[in-house]
C-alpha cells in the first residue's frame, strides 16, 4: 500500500522522463510515458483497493470486499478525504449486517468526510435512519429519512424510504 503522495511523486518522475524522451526525439516513448503517468494520478484520487472492494460488493461478496479493504492499514495517510469517506461507508455497509452501533459510527464518519455521489449519501442517511429507528429515536430517524428523500433524485431508494416511513407510523 503506497502513501498517497508517493503516487504523485511517481507520476511526476514518469512525466519528467516522458518529457526527456520527447527531447531525445523518442516521441512514441514520451507519449506512452505521459499516458502511463495518468494511471498513478487516477489512483491518487480513486484508491485501487476501494475500487476492488466496490467490484466485490456488486457481486454481493462481502468477505471479498472486507479482504480488499483490510489492505488499507492507515486510511488517513493512504487516502484523500473523499476516499476516506467511502472507506468508512463501505465498512459501515459491511458491519451493518452484524453490529449496528459500529455501523452507525462508520456511517456518521463517512457523511462527515463527504461522499461524492448523492445516491451514496442518501443510502448512508437511510441506513442511519434505520439504525435510529431500531434505537427508538423517531425524531432523528424522521429527519434522516427526509434528508435521504431529498438526496434521492432518481428515486432509486423510493420504495425503501416509503417502507421505513410506514414502519415508523407503527412505532
Amino acid at each position: 500500500m503506497f502513501h498517497k503522495n508517493i503516487k504523485l511523486v511517481l507520476a511526476a518522475l514518469i512525466i519528467a522522463f516522458g518529457i526527456y524522451q520527447f527531447t531525445e526525439s523518442n516521441i512514441g516513448n514520451g507519449i506512452f510515458l505521459l499516458l502511463f503517468s495518468t494511471i498513478f494520478i487516477f489512483l491518487y484520487f480513486k484508491n485501487e483497493f476501494i475500487l476492488l472492494a466496490f467490484l466485490k460488493l456488486r457481486k454481493q461478496d462481502f468477505p471479498g470486499a472486507q479482504k480488499w479493504l483490510s489492505y488499507i492499514k492507515n486510511p488517513e495517510a493512504a487516502l484523500v478525504q473523499k476516499q476516506q469517506g467511502y472507506f468508512n461507508y463501505l465498512h459501515g455497509l459491511m458491519v451493518s449486517q452484524t453490529n449496528l452501533i459500529e455501523a452507525e459510527k462508520y456511517f456518521k464518519k463517512a457523511i462527515a468526510l463527504g461522499l461524492s455521489m448523492d445516491q451514496d449519501l442518501a443510502l448512508a442517511k437511510l441506513q442511519l435512519a434505520g439504525i435510529a429507528m431500531t434505537r427508538r429515536r423517531k425524531m432523528e430517524a424522521t429527519a434522516l429519512l427526509n434528508e435521504a428523500k431529498k438526496l434521492d433524485k432518481q428515486s432509486m431508494l423510493k420504495d425503501q424510504i416509503k417502507m421505513m416511513k410506514d414502519q415508523m407510523k407503527k412505532m
